[in-house]
């Protein structure tokens, strides 16, 4: 069978986006003209900005990281790139996927920046936490944890912007996460493809307080053809899932996905744009959830949706010796009394961090 796209090749891939039968150069030419077409589209980089590209050495980041340099010189976007990898202190599987990093690192020929779980949240890797804990409900920590070590990590380079390798399956993974747990302030905005302070009218980058911007440049890419691209390209990817992922309760949503997609493949990409189409029709409607105005983390300083920032939260719990209460609904409201909000002055390991 030909490819439908060139009529010479022999086709080697259908695509669930619209069935077309490509060849393997013709299944390159347009997945990147796909990820060019969501950059320029929706403007998410500007000339002379330096961009962190958040990658863990798994497909979807090294596929990010390889697509974004390709582009960058192609089209010309002029954007200074850096790899951004955080050691969450997973013995026997982070140590393995950084090791892939720093090859793509040497590969690409761009800059590695690391930060780890043990110098910016005093000792607490994964592995403790898991120790205190149990393997249930660990993911909850490690990404609160993670979330604000990109920031760290982004901002200690001083990037205007934190690039990841989120794809369709992910993001509509995370559509149905919030709707089965009624938060429609997060819900609105599950599928964007920026988010941040200068997202969805956000605060200027110029104001001292300020989330990062993100993008999602492989936001329309299905998971599958992420994986057939980086087969394709022989790139050096780390293929193991983390050992502590398999009791995530995200793993029941990205078996609906999986499901979804056997059925109807275009019910992922339908569904990412009726949460986008919430997102653009949202202003003015009340909704139930957890996203609040940004403020400063009183007890270590960092960008926080809340007084003490959820890292302090669950650090303190964990310093109790109480990490297990800190993932039960409620626990997080009364953690500390209001003075404690108000005049602590506790570090969260901040003497560690190398950020400005």
């Amino acid at each position: 069978m030909v490819c439908d796209r060139c009529r010479g090749g022999k086709a080697q891939i259908q695509r669930l986006r619209d069935r077309h039968r490509l060849c393997k150069a013709c299944f390159f030419a347009e997945f990147e003209r796909e990820v060019h077409e969501t950059i320029v589209h929706h403007d998410l980089f500007q000339v002379g900005e330096r961009i962190a590209i958040a990658i863990s050495g798994g497909k979807d980041s090294v596929v990010l990281a390889h697509v974004l340099k390709e582009l960058n010189e192609r089209h010309q976007y002029g954007l200074e790139l850096v790899l951004l990898a955080i050691d969450e202190g997973i013995h026997g599987y982070r140590d393995a996927s950084l090791a892939a990093v720093k090859r793509n690192s040497s590969a690409l020929g761009l800059p590695l920046v690391s930060l780890s779980y043990d110098e910016l949240y005093d000792g607490w890797t994964m592995d403790r936490v898991v120790s205190q804990i149990g393997r249930t409900n660990n993911c909850t920590f490690c990404g609160v944890f993670r979330r604000q070590a990109l920031e760290r990590g982004a901002r200690h380079i001083r990037a205007n912007k934190l690039a990841t390798g989120h794809n369709a399956d992910d993001m509509a993974e995370t559509v149905f996460l919030n709707l089965v747990r009624g938060d429609s302030a997060r819900l609105r905005h599950s599928a964007d493809v920026m988010t941040g302070a200068l997202a969805n009218g956000g605060t200027s980058p110029d104001e001292t307080v300020h989330w990062l911007p993100r993008v999602k440049p492989l936001l329309y890419m299905y998971e599958k053809e992420i994986v057939m691209y980086a087969y394709w390209k022989r790139l050096d990817y780390f293929a193991t899932e983390c050992v502590y992922a398999p009791n995530a309760f995200r793993a029941f949503a990205r078996d609906l996905v999986k499901e979804l997609e056997a059925l109807r493949p275009r019910a992922i990409i339908d569904t990412l744009t009726a949460a986008q189409a919430l997102s653009r029709h949202a202003d003015g409607v009340s909704a139930v959830g957890t996203v609040t105005a940004v403020k400063q983390c009183a007890r270590c300083g960092y960008v926080s949706s809340q007084v003490i920032c959820k890292a302090c939260i669950l650090l303190e719990h964990l310093r109790r010796g109480t990490g297990k209460e800190a993932t039960h609904r409620h626990a997080t409201r009364s953690v500390f009394s209001a003075s404690d909000q108000t005049s602590c002055t506790e570090s969260c390991a901040a003497d560690q961090c190398k950020c400005p």
